[in-house]
């Protein structure tokens, strides 16, 4: 780096690019809007309780909170895409059955069972927090504001969103007393600072819907928490005849909440008597589609007890120890028999198919592990009105059972790999292989109800005895639901206050001023001639609200026309 030597004093300086560093840094700061002479300013640190501090404004701000909203509703989309198992377990299956390549996944990060997945737990929990946080401090500062007086009025009225000026005969106290009285005709709550003014404020009930609306919907999380921790649900399928005693291992699947005892489960006996389906056959859009259907069943609330029939259909359960019972579907469910090459009868269940189309196309498994050598399974469909041919492979034509039969493909081997437990409605066929026919091509069953096919191989028959009907029936206890209901009532009528009411302030100013020739009063009216002539008042009105505000003009024009006498001339309004 270069240098210059001073000739006055011989020191050596640095090169004329370093004399020029603190000009340019100047120069800087000017560009930055910063003063020359000023330093930087040295924010401090926040520390650990800062942080904490930090954190706790931003979750419990309105952003946050209308951010976590809008999350819980794009969470609670997986939700009516893929099936529930605490809705239909069966469809679950089915669904992991079809795609075994990426259901497994969707499984495991709780798609099948959103509402009670941990990443929906804990958008809803962040929710409730933030929505508390909001709720306390606003509270406190509403209370405040009820509990004080109406501000001062401003010393420049005509600077506020509505004003008006009215010169009046009236005196001060007389125009201030009219003024009051269309104010409390208004519904507003009064206060006079001084003797020449009053001030006015309503629409408190404006903040009151708002802090209700969330406070209800903290009351709807409560009563989802409640319910998903103090309620339970149990799915069974019923066929026809069949009879159903409530005890935790008699369901199909059940769903205990946390804290929930199992043995304490009502131990009601429910008989499926009768299940009526009718569907429309009349050609057109609606061809096909259920007109209706209900279960005839008979309850009794424990064993023993006194039976009573009763009728159950959609969106009517039937209720019973505090369980409602619901009717969620119906379906077929073959009675189907399989006996060995002795004719010992190895199965003989009524089975249910589940229904995969509007034609009640059913897919199945029948399981027969008792079969030796080698255990048997047959998986399939059940088709209520087969189309004949085949021809574009097993299809149902109408969903009543008008042709029944069942396709049936037949497998051998070991039905449970590995003694793992296995869904009923899923075939795994890792260690099965297919039954040949003697030509080498995969053996199909086709069977109408009454119809035997024996096996070949000596591996014995099956037989389609009969079809019955079968109701999904949908137990469950939700205690948290009344509190759910209660909230949302309360919910939209907060939202109702909270957007109908608005927040005004009214402000309401006297002085008097000498009456002059020109001020437009006859003084005749009032004084003799040769009196003093009464002094005027002038009436200044102003008002704002916190939103844009229709109804405000046309409550300062009232006050107008309140102290506006017959000798009083307006003289400025906006």
């Amino acid at each position: 780096m270069s240098t210059d030597t001073d000739p006055t004093t011989g020191d050596t300086t640095g090169s004329t690019a370093d004399r020029g560093t603190p000009a340019t840094k100047d120069t800087e700061r000017i560009r930055k809007g910063m003063r020359p002479d000023r330093q930087e300013p040295t924010l401090p640190t926040l520390g650990a309780v800062g942080m904490l501090r930090w954190g706790w404004r931003q979750l419990t701000s309105m952003r946050t909170a209308l951010f976590l909203l809008l999350m819980l509703s794009i969470a609670a989309v997986p939700g009516s895409i893929f099936p529930q198992r605490n809705i239909d377990s069966g469809r679950v299956a089915d669904y992991i059955a079809q795609h075994q390549t990426s259901a497994p996944w969707l499984d495991r990060f709780g798609f099948f069972d959103v509402y009670s997945s941990p990443w929906f737990s804990a958008i809803y929990l962040l929710l409730f927090v933030s929505l508390v946080g909001c709720i306390v401090p606003r509270t406190k500062v509403h209370l405040s504001a009820l509990r004080s007086t109406p501000p001062r009025a401003p010393a420049r009225l005509r600077r506020l969103d509505e004003h008006a000026e009215v010169t009046t005969s009236l005196s001060p106290d007389e125009a201030l007393a009219a003024a009051r009285e269309v104010l409390k005709r208004k519904r507003f709550r009064l206060h006079s600072h001084d003797a020449t003014s009053v001030s006015g404020e309503s629409g408190y009930l404006r903040e009151t819907g708002n802090l209700l609306f969330h406070l209800a919907l903290t009351g709807i999380i409560v009563g989802m928490a409640v319910g998903h921790l103090l309620g339970w649900r149990g799915d069974v399928i019923l066929a026809e005849g069949d009879k159903f005693a409530s005890s935790a291992g008699t369901y199909n699947t059940i769903a205990p909440g946390p804290w929930v005892d199992s043995e304490t489960l009502p131990p009601f006996v429910l008989s499926l008597d009768k299940l009526h389906v009718e569907f429309n056959e009349e050609p057109g859009r609606n061809f096909g589609k259920p007109r209706f259907f209900d279960a005839q069943t008979t309850l009794r609330s424990a064993p023993g007890a006194p039976a009573s029939s009763q009728t159950v259909s959609v969106n009517h359960p039937i209720s019973v120890d505090g369980a409602d019972i619901f009717l969620l579907g119906n379906g077929y469910t073959p009675v189907i028999t399989v006996r060995d090459a002795k004719g010992t009868v190895l199965y003989h269940e009524a089975t249910p198919f589940l229904p995969q189309d509007p034609n009640y196309r059913s897919v199945g498994v029948i399981k027969v592990p008792s079969a030796s050598p080698n255990q048997l399974g047959f998986t399939g469909f059940f088709l209520p009105t087969a189309e004949p041919t085949f021809s574009n492979g097993p299809m149902s034509l109408f969903p009543d059972a008008n042709n029944p039969e069942v396709a049936l493909s037949v497998w051998e081997g070991n039905l449970f790999p590995g003694g793992a437990p296995q869904s009923v409605y899923t075939l795994n066929t890792e260690q099965m292989k297919q039954v040949m026919k003697t030509d080498g091509t995969p053996m199909l069953v086709r069977l109408k109800p009454g119809e035997t096919k024996q096996l070949p191989g000596g591996r014995g028959s099956i037989t389609f005895d009969a079809v019955k009907r079968f109701a999904g029936l949908s137990v469950r206890t939700d205690p948290g639901a009344p509190i759910s209901l209660v909230s949302a009532i309360l919910a939209t009528l907060g939202l109702i206050l909270g957007l109908t009411i608005k927040r005004r302030r009214v402000f309401v100013r006297v002085r008097t001023v000498d009456d002059s020739l020109d001020n437009g009063l006859d003084s005749s009216l009032d004084s003799p001639a040769g009196a003093h002539r009464r002094p005027a008042t002038v009436v200044t009105i102003g008002g704002l609200s916190k939103d844009s505000d229709p109804g405000l003009a046309a409550i300062v024009s009232a006050i107008s026309t309140g102290v506006h006498d017959r000798h009083a001339e307006r003289t400025d309004r906006s």
